[in-house]
């Protein structure tokens, strides 16, 4: 049996251990996310975006961060290009169903993972690429555990090789705020879907009640 990485030392060795650059396909769900990602990853792979994300609500913000991906990218590299998808909320509430109620880092989550990994491994596979993996580790409100025992069991399905993803290490999550600052990079203050909206709004409320009493 292969020996799959789990951990983020491993992860810098083996992508320095290539001699050419594999092609990556890169699941972005925005640009600061991206950010810190694509510097850790842009001198070893041969990278294109893939923006696939029909959770975000409602679909104004869905294009917005889709343009501001598209006008980050050249801002890193004219190498790095860009793929998407059509905006498609259906299959994200199909995915979720049931588990609507269910807060941060629970099963809505990882349904939702699963929904973005595999349109990403199933697009990876009918393009050729070598490798693929998120963005999404770098927020400390995702669960990076899941995201990568799910890539792996894509990577099996689909005979296309997951690449590990633990990008908060090495304090990239910090690095994404202050490349946001000086890209002048939109950052949104809830992962996407109109339920981790509601949650933050409700956090919102509460804290300004809070500041009253």
């Amino acid at each position: 049996m292969k020996k799959m990485i789990d951990n983020y030392k491993d992860f810098l060795k083996y992508i320095k251990s290539f001699e050419n650059k594999p092609k990556l396909l890169l699941h972005a769900c925005c640009a600061p996310c991206s950010s810190h990602t694509l510097l850790v990853l842009k001198d070893y792979f041969d990278i294109t975006i893939f923006y696939s994300n029909d959770n975000i609500y409602p679909k104004e913000e869905y294009l917005n961060r889709l343009d501001e991906v598209k006008r980050f990218i050249p801002l890193i590299s004219e190498d790095i290009k860009l793929l998407y998808d059509e905006y498609n909320d259906k299959d994200f509430y199909d995915a979720i169903k049931g588990l609507e109620n269910l807060g941060e880092k629970s099963e809505r989550c990882y349904k939702c993972y699963t929904l973005r990994l595999e349109k990403t491994a199933e697009k990876a596979k009918a393009l050729g690429f070598d490798f693929f993996t998120t963005t999404l580790s770098i927020s400390p409100y995702k669960v990076t555990r899941w995201i990568n025992e799910i890539g792996y069991k894509l990577e099996e399905k689909y005979g296309v090789k997951y690449l590990f993803s633990d990008f908060k290490k090495d304090d990239g999550y910090n690095h994404s705020i202050e490349l946001s600052k000086e890209y002048s990079l939109y950052r949104q203050d809830y992962c996407g879907c109109v339920y981790s909206k509601q949650e933050r709004m409700y956090q919102i409320d509460r804290a300004k009640e809070e500041n009253k009493s």
